[in-house]
């Protein structure tokens, strides 16, 4: 009986180092803009005496605190692999996105609060600073956004950034709706109003951060990847008679892997056989690490996928 393994991983390293590069600078970029303006909007916001500022504030304070935190969690993931952590610290990525996720919607919570107080009590807004402070803040938000938005790359982490700093363009959007209400009309209940469509948005936003985040956690198949479809597939290559106990999960953002039990015919050669399934994951699937047990079979043994939920496809 023969056993072959594969763990194919350096070139997909690579590509992950060369994008994690480029995430570090977009979000180092992101993170400065943002953190410089909040304090400007949190001061304009109690100048003004606007809620919308002062929410939009808060959530660039949480931001500010989210970016250095996906910041450090790149460069955490950077650092090799060790005996202990044989994967490295990768999935640092995933827990800062997690915790992204979980500030955007405090915020949005404190933020219904405020401006459910406001809406029985109004607050007397000045709309003509209120809507220059937004207006900056919103010219802070876009820049910000397409800095993230063209070194992204595939990282959960920073597509979480990206999605704070696009609920803080939003937001800017809504404070400067707002200001324009309040100085043609003068009707403030409108501040603690868009104060809460926003929270809103916010929430939107980050629950698709924390249901990803928390598949990858959870080892789900990555999205677009059916197993069933892998394992059908897998079980096609010629010389293949069975592929149980296929698993394929993430280790991060981009970085698919699979391990399975592959059983050959009895006369048939295991290294081409490792060899085709290697080609067909990385070229159908694009799975590049994956570590493949192949042992030989007997004659006459079925053709049978088995899937991790326990169900068996036959052949």
């Amino acid at each position: 009986m023969s056993h072959d393994h594969d763990h194919s991983e350096e070139g997909h390293s690579h590509g992950i180092g060369s994008y994690r590069g480029a995430d570090r600078k977009a979000l180092l970029i992101a993170a400065l803009l943002t953190g410089g303006f909040m304090v400007a909007e949190a001061v304009g916001g109690v100048i003004t005496g606007s809620l919308a500022l002062l929410a939009d504030a808060g959530h660039m304070l949480s931001d500010s605190f989210s970016l250095f935190l996906a910041l450090f969690a790149v460069s955490i993931a950077a650092r090799p692999a060790t005996a202990k952590r044989t994967f490295g610290y990768k999935r640092a990525e995933i827990l800062a996105a997690l915790v992204n996720g979980v500030l955007l919607v405090l915020v949005s919570l404190w933020v219904v609060y405020e401006a459910i107080g406001r809406l029985d009590d109004p607050v007397e807004v000045m709309g003509g600073g209120m809507m220059a402070i937004a207006i900056f803040g919103l010219i802070i938000n876009v820049v910000a956004f397409l800095v993230l938005w063209k070194g992204g790359g595939e990282s959960l982490n920073v597509r979480a950034a990206l999605r704070h700093v696009l609920g803080d363009l939003l937001g800017s959007v809504g404070v400067i709706i707002a200001a324009g209400v309040i100085l043609l009309t003068g009707w403030e209940p409108i501040d603690p109003i868009v104060s809460i469509l926003i929270s809103i948005l916010i929430v939107a936003s980050a629950w698709s951060v924390l249901k990803e985040s928390v598949d990858v956690l959870l080892e789900a198949a990555p999205k677009g990847i059916d197993t069933q479809e892998v394992g059908m597939a897998m079980a096609g290559v010629d010389g293949v008679e069975q592929v149980h106990d296929l698993h394929i999960w993430q280790i991060t953002s981009g970085f698919p892997s699979l391990s399975a039990h592959v059983l050959v015919g009895a006369d048939l050669d295991c290294h081409r056989v490792r060899l085709e399934l290697d080609s067909l994951l990385k070229e159908q699937f694009e799975i590049e690490h994956s570590t493949l047990q192949l042992e030989h079979a007997g004659d006459g043994k079925p053709l049978e996928i088995t899937r991790p939920d326990g169900l068996t496809a036959p052949g």
